[in-house]
């Protein structure tokens, strides 16, 4: 009775399953995008038409292809294939597996697979559960994950795994897949809108086509022809891939602050404005624009470390979202400051010369020459340029270090050049 019951639950389940689903790649042939990593006489490509496929992590995006390239290898495999999520597996059922894929190995030989998918949900006792089966090769893992497995996945396992990055599809991809929707649902979309569903998907296929599912089904129900209005109405509002403590966290701060050191406002501004969207704490925003404003615009306008600092005091006592109106305006004057990088490089200068020399005392003449001081001869020599110009031309470096040059003008902005 049950089997009669799971079998008209799968012939059913077409019917009634999304579009994203029912579209999912079988093959290569099938798979759109991700042509960097499976593109013909790729090494990936070929293991998987080869059924050679060794333990691998896919690392990208939603809707990139992580779990649709696991079922083709599955498609494609002779061997046995496994298949847990981390967000609910438990180590009993790891070791369940692991007990399968030794019982197959001894007795006929044959291989097991393991796809596991978030594998970065896998806490450390679960990951060092899996760790020895994968060294000894009784499994070939392959793990799918949205987070940088660099930071998230064991580097025993990580040793033992190659890592593909998969990137958001592009507009071309993602319009070749609304394409193959439409034919599916037998729709008629005009080209205007498969264009439109691409640019409102994010990068995401999943999302491309339940864009196109939802449009369709609602103009259906209207009675009218499929139009921009349904289109925008599915789509809602654009997917923020953003994970304030995962990787996206550090690839767009790090572009924020690229971006204003190379003099791009509309960047600048564009990467501050995905942040806030996102949720990201505009004090931590703040902190990097007044690292910045020393580090990489110093001397050449000394201004800009004033219109940082107002503006982290701005978000302190205004507060989101309108205080976003002064980030933007400080991200932009950063943008457009000249830049000057020689603070930043006198600084690590000199901290060279401190961690291969220790803290070399100053001369003498330099020391503290109040009451005490003076009893050891300290301040004695010392020129006081108000009274003597000649004071300005004296090196105050440790006598180990005089000549030393770690100041160095850069001629940018209001910063003079050297002499």
């Amino acid at each position: 009775m049950a089997d009669l019951f799971s079998d008209a639950v799968s012939a059913r389940l077409p019917e009634v399953a999304p579009l994203a689903l029912r579209m999912r790649p079988q093959t290569l042939d099938d798979f759109v995008g991700q042509q960097h990593v499976l593109g013909e006489g790729s090494a990936l490509r070929l293991a998987i038409l080869g059924d050679r496929v060794t333990s691998a992590i896919f690392y990208g995006p939603p809707g990139s292809g992580k779990t649709t390239l696991a079922r083709i290898v599955a498609n494609a495999t002779g061997a046995a294939f496994e298949e847990l999520s981390a967000v609910s597996a438990t180590v009993a059922q790891v070791r369940e597996v692991l007990g399968r894929a030794r019982d197959r190995l001894g007795m006929g030989g044959e291989r097991t697979i393991l796809f596991l998918d978030e594998i970065h949900r896998f806490n450390k006792a679960q990951q060092d559960a899996l760790l020895p089966a994968v060294e000894e090769g009784l499994v070939t893992l392959i793990g799918a994950t949205t987070e940088n497995p660099y930071f998230e996945v064991n580097s025993a396992l990580l040793s033992r795994a190659q890592v593909y990055e998969l990137e958001p599809l592009s507009h071309d991809d993602l319009v070749t897949i609304a394409e193959r929707g439409a034919q599916e649902l037998g729709a008629t979309v005009p080209a205007d809108l498969l264009d439109l569903i691409a640019q409102r998907a994010g990068g995401d296929a999943r999302s491309a086509l339940n864009v196109l599912e939802l449009a369709w089904q609602t103009a259906q129900a209207a009675e009218e022809e499929i139009s921009t209005a349904h289109v925008e109405d599915a789509a809602r509002k654009r997917p923020l891939v953003y994970d304030k403590e995962g990787d996206a966290h550090y690839d767009f701060i790090s572009a924020f602050i690229k971006s204003m050191r190379g003099s791009d406002p509309d960047a600048s501004v564009y990467y501050l404005a995905a942040m806030l969207e996102s949720g990201e704490d505009a004090r931590y925003l703040a902190r990097r624009m007044i690292v910045l404003a020393s580090e990489d615009i110093g001397n050449a306008d000394p201004r800009a470390l004033l219109v940082a600092v107002a503006a982290a005091h701005a978000v302190e006592h205004v507060g989101l979202p309108e205080a976003s109106l002064n980030l933007a305006q400080a991200a932009i004057y950063l943008a457009r400051a000249p830049k000057s990088n020689a603070s930043y490089l006198a600084l690590k200068r000199a901290t060279a010369d401190v961690r291969e020399h220790g803290n070399v005392r100053p001369p003498k003449a330099l020391r503290d020459g109040s009451y005490y001081g003076r009893r050891l001869g300290h301040g004695k020599g010392y020129i006081y340029p108000h009274d003597d110009p000649a004071g300005f031309e004296v090196d105050y470096l440790p006598d180990e270090l005089k000549g030393r040059t770690y100041y160095e003008p850069s001629g940018s902005g209001e910063e003079p050049g050297a002499d």
